[in-house]
């Protein structure tokens, strides 16, 4: 069984999806409610695979300094409702504080923990922002991390949408771009083998949105399952492709 860390921020503009909002005709607060459409559809799909999901968040204390104490909640409490709006059950989940200056420390830290001090069998890294992934390709993960150490989902641009470990590598700039690669170069470093995933939209660009939103739009027409809080959100905000003069463009209804 695989340990599944999703790792989450509590949904506040600006501190999550901020590049989006930049690259793309959402505000900052329409990236934000994104974000948290995203991460309720990503920690969905960890607790319905037959891994135990571990939500990772990131407390008050850990925040840049204008994001924090900024809502009247707790950043534990924000990701806390964010749960028990998405899972069947969510007071079997485990919550845990992130630990670590960086993604790839905190990544490192939770990975190394669950390996070394709780005995667990293998241990994934998936960010809150990878609605694409299915409890389908969260088992697959678990098959072939029986035969390779590390196994990762690719994700546009060179990054990874899921980091699977059965063994630790040296994590220090572990998710340094190209993530794909540079995660890959480590294992090969500590003698692991190394497997894949099929690549899936992990959101942070507008570009990411160019690519997600007709893939949803023709997985709904063609009766398919699409990740429910995301594409009913994106329906709402009307985001659409079009021709425009440099090709593909996001628009807006």
């Amino acid at each position: 069984m695989t340990d599944i860390a999703v790792f989450a921020d509590p949904p506040r503009p600006g501190l999550v999806l901020s590049t989006l909002a930049e690259s793309s005709p959402l505000s900052e607060e329409e990236a934000a409610d994104l974000y948290a459409a995203t991460l309720k559809d990503t920690m969905r799909a960890a607790e319905r695979s037959g891994g135990e999901l571990l939500v990772n968040y990131r407390d008050e204390e850990s925040l840049p300094d204008e994001y924090a104490g900024t809502t009247g909640q707790s950043a534990e409490a924000e990701v806390r409702a964010l749960a028990a709006d998405a899972l069947e059950e969510p007071d079997e989940t485990r919550f845990e504080v992130q630990v670590g200056s960086t993604f790839a420390a905190r990544a490192g830290n939770t990975v190394t923990h669950l390996l070394e001090q709780e005995d667990a069998q293998s241990v994934a890294v998936v960010p809150g922002t990878a609605p694409m992934l299915t409890r389908k390709e969260i088992d697959s993960a678990a098959m072939k991390l029986r035969r390779n150490e590390v196994v990762l989902g690719p994700s546009g641009r060179g990054r990874v949408h899921y980091a699977g470990f059965t063994e630790s590598i040296d994590f220090e700039d572990a998710y340094a771009t190209p993530e794909v690669e540079t995660l890959t170069n480590r294992a090969g470093d500590a003698g692991h083998e190394v497997g894949f995933l099929p690549a899936a939209t992990r959101i942070e660009t507008g570009a990411d949105l160019l690519s997600l939103v007709p893939e949803l739009n023709a997985r709904a027409a063609a009766g398919r399952i699409v990740p429910e809080h995301t594409a009913t959100l994106l329906r709402e905000f009307g985001l659409r492709v079009e021709d425009g003069e440099d090709g593909p463009t996001l628009t807006r209804a």
